[in-house]
């Protein structure tokens, strides 16, 4: 992706801020929102296979999806 970036500098050249077109902004939220999207999603199936390993591994009985569902 090739963004027309702008430097704003102060008097000593040191770079101070960044400008680039709001449409170029935009498509950065875009594909931040995504990307954000994808690593929750992630955590959330790493979160469940670790319930899954858990239950797995415990004795005793263990609650059915029917029995779940039922207490909500």
């Amino acid at each position: 992706m090739k963004i027309a970036l702008q430097y704003v500098n102060d008097s000593n050249g040191h770079t101070q801020a960044i400008q680039l077109p709001v449409a170029e902004w935009e498509k950065i939220l875009t594909k931040l929102k995504k990307y954000e999207q994808a690593l929750q999603l992630k955590s959330d199936l790493k979160e469940a296979f670790d319930q899954v390993k858990t239950i797995r591994s415990t004795k005793g009985k263990k609650q059915t999806l029917n029995e779940f569902l039922n207490e909500l």
